[in-house]
């Protein structure tokens, strides 16, 4: 693996996004807060500026609440949706919910696909389905999966890239480890096929990659370090560690040296700015040291909505 932590202008880097671009699927996750849903939208948006007709899929409990991903790409408060909605050009945004994956997943196993409503409004089913925490996860892998084989027409896919904006860390884990442990308890029939293709699909390092999402502080930066070291246990490639929110600094190590020693002495305005960039120091040597993964650093930015989208994907792009 190469060391990316260089200058975002090295020829290098650009190489490594464009890389990443050619997955179909692209899971993007990391502690919560950590700008999971900007640093998704900004890959979406290089890779429309690549041809590609992109889908990101934000995964959620239910349909109408806010969406960070549409108000990140539009700019605008909206609400999620169940079915793909445009949100910019090549752009559409998708809500996964274990609902839509259960109706989808009775929708193809049963005769006819309309008892699916029936059989989910049933308070048994309804019940079985929603009190076991890996059928939970079956219904939002299984959306996930139904999107990926979307075609446009036969053979072209209707979406040439999916990125899935993970909520959490135990989302991504649970689409690298659900797939195995539904083919060891049920090997055959519907279920047993989705797993197949959940874990050819995300155990394929050329069709899936991972982006870990972290910032420069101690904590977010242990447990990008165990994501990672779980994805990669279940066979899901990570393919970079992205350090969000990396604060600008303008001083050189001498003058930080100078600056470090005069507010010891001194109460100053601007001394818990240094303290922050000293920590933020720390976290990236400390990303460098310990992980084997390219790591990709994103500068702080004012801006918000498009523009903080459009700012990052100039970062992730740079030179590419």
């Amino acid at each position: 693996p190469v060391d990316l932590f260089a200058s975002a202008r090295a020829p290098a880097y650009a190489r490594r996004v464009k890389d990443l671009l050619r997955a179909r699927v692209i899971l993007v996750t990391g502690k919560g807060g950590v700008g999971k849903t900007t640093v998704a939208c900004a890959l979406a948006l290089l890779a429309t500026r690549e041809g590609k007709r992109v889908l990101v899929a934000e995964v959620g409990p239910d349909a109408g609440a806010h969406s960070p991903a549409l108000e990140a790409l539009t700019g605008h408060m909206r609400e999620s949706s169940l079915e793909p909605v445009r949100a910019a050009d090549g752009i559409d945004v998708v809500l996964l919910t274990p609902g839509a994956g259960h109706r989808a997943f009775l929708k193809d196993v049963l005769p006819l696909g309309f008892f699916a409503d029936r059989a989910l409004k049933a308070e048994p089913v309804r019940r079985f389905l929603e009190a076991a925490p890996a059928f939970q996860e079956l219904g939002v892998l299984y959306r996930g999966l139904q999107l990926v084989k979307k075609e446009r027409k036969r053979g072209v896919p209707e979406y040439d890239l999916v990125i899935i904006d993970a909520p959490a860390t135990g989302h991504a884990l649970a689409f690298a480890t659900l797939p195995h442990i539904l083919l060891r308890v049920i090997p055959g029939g519907p279920i047993g096929r989705a797993a197949r293709e959940g874990i050819e699909l995300f155990c394929d390092p050329e069709r899936t990659r991972a982006v870990v999402a972290t910032l420069p502080e101690s904590l977010p930066v242990s447990e990008a370090l165990e994501l990672c070291a779980g994805l990669e246990k279940n066979k899901l490639r990570v393919d970079s560690v992205v350090m969000n929110l990396m604060p600008n600094d303008p001083f050189s190590a001498a003058e930080r040296d100078h600056l470090t020693a005069f507010v010891e002495k001194e109460r100053v305005l601007g001394a818990r700015w240094l303290e922050k960039l000293a920590r933020a120091r720390v976290a990236e040597e400390r990303l460098r040291s310990e992980g084997h993964r390219a790591g990709i650093i994103v500068r702080e930015h004012a801006a918000r909505g498009p523009e903080l989208v459009d700012a990052v994907a100039a970062e992730l792009g740079a030179s590419a």
